[in-house]
This record gives structure tokens, C-alpha cells and sequence, in this order.
């Protein structure tokens, strides 16, 4: 009943998501409505942590299992995607450099500014490292 109940929580987050998405006119998908209604109800404490647990980590181990009907999908599709094989590989290499350049700069942005603010002298270092 447990998990049922975790499942229920993570669906009807789900489908809030696909009400903002139809409702409101952004381009934003439906899975990112939820995914943002999910981490507002998990900071805010409005769904607490134990109750989405277990249920989260059995969807995290099926995951991979999620990502055949896509392999099928571009597998069927290979002839028309054959042409366009280069310069989708370029744009792919490419935006993925991008990302990772953005990704280390901000990061090093943000550690300089923590390492530079008076507040974080009087905190203690975080041992998790």
C-alpha cells in the first residue's frame, strides 16, 4: 500500500504538470512543469522526502529499461536519418563542449564567490567531499 501511495503523490505531480502545460502558453514540456512542481512540494516541505522515496528509487532503477522504445524508434527510422547522420553528430559534439565549458565556468564562479564571502569563513567546511 506503501508504494501505491508514493506512485499515486509522484502521478499526480506528473499530471499537474500536464494541466500547467496546457494551460499556461510556454513551450515549456509538461515534464518540466512537473519536475519543478516536485522540487517546490520537496524544498518547501509540503511533500515530504519519506513520502516519494521508495517509489523514486524503484523509477530510478527502471530508467534504463524506459530508453528501448527511442533505440526502436531511431532503429526503424535509420534510413531517414542516415543524411542528416554528420551534421547532427557536429551539433551534438559541439553543444556538448559548449555545455561543459558553461558548466565549469559557472561552477568555478560560484566556489570563487563562496570562497570570497565573509559568510562563508564562519560556516564550517562541508565534510562530504
Amino acid at each position: 500500500m506503501k508504494y501505491l501511495k508514493q506512485f499515486f503523490i509522484i502521478t499526480a505531480v506528473a499530471f499537474l504538470g500536464e494541466v500547467l502545460h496546457g494551460v499556461l502558453p510556454f513551450s515549456i514540456p509538461a515534464s518540466v512543469y512537473g519536475l519543478v512542481l516536485m522540487l517546490a512540494g520537496l524544498k518547501s516541505g509540503m511533500i515530504p522526502h519519506a513520502a516519494v522515496k521508495d517509489a523514486a528509487a524503484f523509477l530510478i532503477e527502471v530508467m534504463p529499461v524506459m530508453f528501448i522504445p527511442a533505440g526502436v524508434g531511431v532503429i526503424t527510422s535509420w534510413p531517414e536519418l542516415k543524411p542528416a547522420l554528420i551534421p547532427v553528430s557536429i551539433t551534438i559534439a559541439a553543444t556538448t563542449i559548449l555545455v561543459m565549458a558553461a558548466a565549469g565556468r559557472i561552477s568555478q564562479f560560484v566556489i570563487r564567490r563562496g570562497k570570497r564571502s565573509p559568510a562563508a569563513e564562519k560556516e564550517e567546511p562541508c565534510r562530504n567531499f
